[in-house]
């Protein structure tokens, strides 16, 4: 026998787009009903328990973590949450290993590489931040000369502004950190909007001051954990959404594996490519069902190490380290606020997640060792435990960190990414004007999508 549940809203997703809506609706008297595939809220973001005998009772993130400067509406929403924060160990050498040669630094690059490679990265990033601020976060597809940009990939672009091979190796593997994505793969217009809704490249690439700055304190899926508390039984799990229909004069009614939900209005927080599953009656127009066709996800496997102690940190070194020529091309210190067990995390990302997403876990943790060991020595090779995670393969995410936008979808089909389609309405990251990707995108789309609805109801 099927469930039956009416509500104002029905939402489908309890990532923190489809939490932060429904919390922000409550407020506002009205009723919710959020519906959600997997057996857990937070979509994107999760809790890994280390074992109580390596990490007592302590957690790593498996995947979003990280929050930092101007992030502003996640930080107020762990606030109210009482979740605290600490920082990112940023203490420290870096290394950086470039063919044959380590090099060991401080500061924002080491400076005895070659000068030309420094000037050549540099000033290519000087002026991918001053294109960038001319982009129109609201309406990318207003921002001038937007179809020269949405035209050009950002790989073409390196190619013809950069002079050096190694700056263009650095800069390319710079941006698929951020990505999970190759270069020659997405729009020059969708990376310059992306790194603008973040600020800048130093500030979606940095520890203290940048993106990465801090951490929330029992790990981030306790937000979405205390979200659903507030929420109680308006939040249910285990039914993915397989239909949405609103051909009715009023409701709208949501088909999950569990029953129906009927509202007045309805929010699709999913991302793009799980969105463009549901089957909608009536279709959705042409422009909408286009766009999501065009949204590909990033190719990502996170990786957490776990060891006795953080024994980098005796040797002086920060955990942070670089390597494009690795298939795990950087590694960080992931460790919990006391330090105890030491924790470094990486990243298979682009055609290395790809590629290792179709390896058995036994070698893609060899590899993954391999280049914690080319880092920081053959101790690392030996951790207590270890974790990893292919995003590609989760049903219910199909990739990250989110989505990205190829030549030519921002100016035929950005117009859609967040126009309701009758009581239809849409928020998740990747519909975000700041922070795009981000739990603070997430976070600043349910409200928006909130207050579509509060307007029309």
């Amino acid at each position: 026998m099927t469930e039956r549940w009416e509500a104002d809203v029905a939402i489908v997703g309890a990532g923190f787009a489809g939490l932060t809506a429904a919390r922000d609706l409550v407020a506002a008297g009205k009723t919710v009903v959020v519906l959600e595939a997997r057996d857990r809220v937070g979509g994107r973001v999760l809790n890994q328990d280390l074992d109580e005998g390596e990490g007592g009772g302590k957690v790593v993130e498996m995947g979003g973590q990280w929050i930092g400067p101007t992030q502003d509406r996640v930080a107020k929403l762990a606030v109210e949450l009482g979740v605290e924060t600490f920082p990112t160990f940023d203490q420290g050498d870096r290394l950086v290993f470039l063919g044959d040669k380590r090099y060991r630094y401080r500061g924002e690059y080491p400076t005895r590489i070659n000068p030309a490679v420094l000037a050549d990265f540099g000033l290519a990033q000087l002026r991918f931040d001053r294109m960038a601020k001319s982009v129109d976060l609201e309406r990318p597809w207003d921002t001038p000369r937007a179809r020269l940009l949405d035209r050009e990939t950002l790989e073409s672009w390196v190619v013809r502004t950069m002079r050096t091979g190694r700056a263009r190796t650095l800069f390319r593997t710079t941006f698929e950190l951020i990505f999970a994505e190759e270069p020659m793969n997405i729009s020059l217009l969708h990376a310059l909007f992306y790194f603008r809704s973040g600020v800048d490249v130093n500030t979606m690439i940095r520890i203290t001051g940048g993106a990465q700055q801090d951490r929330f304190v029992g790990g981030s899926q306790l937000l979405a954990q205390r979200m659903a508390d507030e929420l109680g039984d308006s939040v249910l799990l285990s039914g993915p959404v397989r239909s949405i229909d609103q051909s009715g004069p009023s409701v709208v009614v949501a088909h999950t594996d569990r029953g129906r939900a009927e509202a007045r209005r309805a929010i699709v927080t999913v991302p793009p490519a799980l969105a463009s599953r549901i089957d909608y009656r009536p279709v959705l127009p042409a422009g909408r069902d286009q766009l999501t066709q065009r949204m590909p996800h990033g190719s990502v496997i996170k990786v957490n190490a776990v060891y006795d102690t953080p024994f980098w940190r005796d040797h002086g070194l920060s955990g942070q380290a670089f390597d494009p020529g690795l298939p795990m091309s950087s590694a960080l210190d992931n460790s919990p606020p006391d330090g105890s067990p030491g924790v470094l995390v990486g990243f298979f990302e682009g055609d290395f997640g790809r590629e290792f997403g179709a390896a058995d876990r036994a070698e893609r943790r060899r590899v993954a060792l391999d280049c914690f060991a080319r880092y920081f020595g053959p101790k690392a090779k030996g951790p207590a435990s270890y974790f990893d995670l292919d995003w590609s393969a989760e049903p219910w995410t199909r990739g990250c960190y989110g989505a990205h936008l190829p030549p030519g979808v921002w100016t035929e089909y950005g117009p859609w990414l967040r126009r309701p389609v009758d009581r239809l309405h849409w928020a998740g990251t990747e519909t975000a004007a700041h922070w795009c990707g981000y739990m603070d995108g997430a976070v600043e789309s349910g409200q928006r999508a909130a207050r579509e609805v509060l307007e029309a109801l």
